[in-house]
């Protein structure tokens, strides 16, 4: 951080962990969060309660209707002996029936400029996500296989690993953004659309691919083969 603030047109916003101090200075905000999630939780229960025989789960069962209250605010803070100086720190309190989960942000960028909520979601969050690609990536499509004896071979297989992500990404966002994997990992991708066993058939004029009429995914597979065979054939 020391070093972020010592350079020119470079700001830095990292994951803090949590200590007693900083729970502390947030209670007001936990309050609040309980309080709003209260008032939403409430008329569940008092309705259900017009329903359904008085119960221990009745609260619980309700909650299950009931958004989680997320509150953000920011800090004015410092270590007692690792800072040098006074940080801003963001903290998104989020306020469930079952427990409480608060979680700190440190950054150079000061509250005029991004309130709490919008730095915490617009410039946080997304770190967690091109993490979750690149582990996509490896998991889904082995680009860590690696394993030829060649700088070139292995360079090959990066590419290949790649050209078959932007493939899979491409078919995410053009052909399934309208079903229940519009957000599925590459792997859940393969393993229910793509890995299907079938019968084919080959002729002089054609190649017969038949699925199973029981598939469960054979309507997102109708869906899928619809949107390819409508894109432009490029040449």
């Amino acid at each position: 951080m020391s070093w972020c603030e010592s350079q020119i047109g470079i700001d830095y916003v990292f994951g803090l962990a949590p200590n007693n101090r900083l729970i502390l200075a947030t209670k007001s905000i936990q309050h609040r969060a309980s309080e709003e999630y209260s008032g939403k939780l409430k008329p569940i229960v008092e309705f259900f309660e017009t329903l359904f025989p008085p119960s221990p789960d009745l609260t619980n069962d309700a909650a299950a209707f009931v958004d989680n209250s997320v509150w953000y605010c920011s800090l004015d803070y410092q270590t007692l002996d690792s800072w040098s100086r006074n940080r801003r720190v963001v903290a998104k309190v989020e306020y469930s029936y079952e427990k409480v989960d608060t979680r700190f942000v440190v950054t150079s960028l000061p509250i005029n400029k991004i309130p709490p909520g919008r730095l915490y979601v617009q410039k946080y969050c997304p770190r967690g996500n091109m993490e979750n690609c690149l582990k996509e990536q490896k998991l889904g499509l082995q680009s860590d296989r690696t394993s030829t004896h060649t700088v070139q071979g292995n360079q090959l297989r990066l590419w290949f690993a790649s050209i078959a992500y932007i493939l899979m990404n491409a078919l995410r966002e053009q052909c399934l953004a309208k079903t229940e994997l519009k957000n599925a990992t590459v792997g859940t991708i393969r393993t229910k659309l793509l890995k299907l066993g079938a019968v084919v058939t080959v002729s002089k004029r054609r190649v017969l691919i038949a699925i199973s009429s029981s598939c469960p995914y054979k309507e997102i597979f109708a869906t899928v083969y619809k949107c390819l065979s409508q894109l432009p054939c490029p040449g």
